[in-house]
């Protein structure tokens, strides 16, 4: 099972670079060795988001009648959910040169 999940990606990124090259595209332009400045604030957003969603379900749990999946995961995902949509819209502003 690890090799043909190992395999399909090989051959599917193959195939990506194959159809790079054939539009006149370079595959060496979209590989970078470092993150992206934008990469680094969506995943700090999530974690950061995740962390105030864990710290709510502790709060709703402790102070509500709700049962302990409902209160974790619900604001875990939640709060989740609104960083990654505050990074978005971070970036969308943003100007294309950094």
């Amino acid at each position: 099972m690890i090799f043909g999940i190992v395999f399909v990606i090989i051959t599917a990124r193959n195939r990506e670079r194959m159809a790079m090259i054939e539009k006149g595209m370079s595959p060496k332009d979209f590989i970078s060795g470092k993150p992206g400045v934008y990469s680094i604030l969506k995943w700090a957003l999530l974690i950061i988001g995740t962390g105030i969603g864990v710290f709510v379900g502790s709060l709703l749990e402790a102070f509500t009648e709700l049962s302990e999946v409902t209160a974790y995961f619900a604001p875990i995902l939640l709060f989740g959910g609104l960083g990654l949509l505050i990074a978005y819209l971070i970036t969308r502003n943003a100007p294309e040169n950094k």
